[in-house]
């Protein structure tokens, strides 16, 4: 197993991002597919400007049910429950640097970014799956 190779080898590349502006309902129906990554870039104008967690919108919906319909999720900006300023890493960072930045506990995933333009997303649990497809 190689930590230097660069986190492009196994980063996200089609991530899902939202706009400040949009309502929350549009995390709920991201969250709600099949695959999806804990975490959503919030970009403005494709730059990153935020992150949205699994947490914060569930912190958000408080004791909202599921149904679309709840009032929650269409007055709710996702600029109300986002972190500014997530942290950021380029292509060429290595896995070793990236798996060091995470096992921080701070936060669970990192943007690759060149300049503020969202490439990819990188998670804990993509780390951990590289960890065990290569031991």
């Amino acid at each position: 197993m190689n930590l230097d190779f660069p986190i492009a080898t196994l980063m996200t590349t089609n991530v899902k991002c939202v706009e400040p502006n949009q309502k929350i309902i549009d995390l709920k129906h991201i969250y709600e597919q099949q695959k999806f990554h804990h975490h959503i870039p919030v970009i403005e104008n494709n730059k990153l400007i935020g992150m949205v967690s699994l947490i914060d919108f569930m912190r958000a919906i408080h004791t909202a049910s599921l149904d679309d319909n709840e009032q929650v999720y269409h007055t709710i900006e996702v600029k109300d429950i986002m972190s500014s300023n997530p942290v950021t890493i380029v292509e060429n960072t290595s896995i070793k640097e990236a798996t060091a930045l995470l096992a921080k506990g701070e936060f669970h995933s990192l943007v690759v970014a060149e300049n503020n333009e969202v490439k990819g997303i990188v998670t804990t649990a993509d780390l951990l799956n590289y960890f065990l497809k290569n031991s």
